[in-house]
């Protein structure tokens, strides 16, 4: 997907309510600084300090325009940062934007991070020739999902499922509860109906079998080191060729290479969300031309 088509994902109201929160959760009372500052009409410049993958340009707006900002973008959504860049400038009432300030930059900050990060991911993976879908998974920070999801999608990867309703995954805690794998997927089964796929997270070709014979659309092939990964997945296409196969578990940019295979359909990766280093970002206001920061 078109890296700038992107924020059309956004809701609107969701995207107001979420900066809503965000500025109360930073200034739920009094804001002091705000006498220091004034509200005459001033601009900033936004300046990218470190390298990465520009991402999270709906959320940076949203914020501003809950505080009468205008933001003007230099560089699009999806852009390759090479430091020291002047990516935005900000107008409104100084002490509007010294309010937004730490708020819009720590949320376009880990944005960027987990766009790069995804970035990095689909680069290793594609070096191989491998074609499948690398993707993150729900491992993500409580009340800052949607900026994640948003970020994976930005850096090229797939977001996986969004929350419980997208997807129905048996895990192993599913099938210890449910009495077994068979059990398990047909609950499942029953549950989703037609509207939705059912994964099920299996640790040996056995599992994986019988969870493909009772159903299941998707194995995940959960912590397998690689060369047992390929074998499996093999063993399992070779019996049921219309199942996809997801790896999952231990990889991370070093080793991701090595889990591209023909019988893998997905991999994903916690540390895409959970790991990523967020991109350096500073706002300053100028008077009339703005100097670049020292990096």
């Amino acid at each position: 997907m078109d890296a700038e088509g992107l924020a059309l994902l956004l809701p609107p109201t969701t995207l107001a309510a979420l900066a809503d929160s965000w500025l109360r959760e930073d200034c739920p009372g009094l804001n002091y600084a705000a006498w220091v500052a004034g509200a005459a009409p001033s601009q900033a410049a936004l300046w990218a300090k470190s390298p990465g993958v520009l991402a999270g340009r709906p959320f940076f707006d949203a914020i501003f325009a809950q505080l009468n900002c205008q933001v003007s973008w230099f560089l699009p959504e999806g852009s390759k940062l090479v430091p020291v860049a002047k990516v935005a400038e900000v107008r409104g009432p100084a002490h509007s934007l010294l309010l937004g300030e730490r708020v819009a930059l720590n949320t376009l900050a880990r944005c960027s991070g987990v766009a790069s990060a995804a970035t990095a991911a689909v680069e290793a993976a594609r070096g191989t020739g491998w074609t499948g879908h690398v993707a993150g998974t729900r491992k993500t920070t409580p009340g800052f999902r949607l900026v994640e999801k948003y970020g994976l999608l930005v850096g090229g990867a797939a977001a996986h499922r969004y929350d419980l309703g997208g997807l129905v995954m048996v895990k192993d805690n599913h099938i210890m509860a449910a009495g077994g794998v068979e059990k398990a997927v047909r609950g499942a089964r029953q549950a989703a109906d037609f509207v939705l796929k059912v994964e099920v997270e299996c640790s040996s070709l056995q599992d994986a079998l019988q969870a493909a014979e009772a159903g299941a659309d998707l194995i995940l092939l959960d912590n397998f080191r690689p060369e047992e990964l390929h074998a499996t997945a093999a063993a399992l296409k070779a019996r049921f060729p219309g199942v996809a196969v997801e790896a999952s578990g231990g990889v991370t940019l070093g080793n991701l290479p090595q889990f591209c295979g023909p019988h893998i359909d997905v991999i994903s990766l916690g540390m895409l969300t959970q790991a990523a280093p967020a991109v350096d970002f500073s706002l300053k206001l100028f008077a009339e031309v703005p100097h670049a920061p020292r990096s």
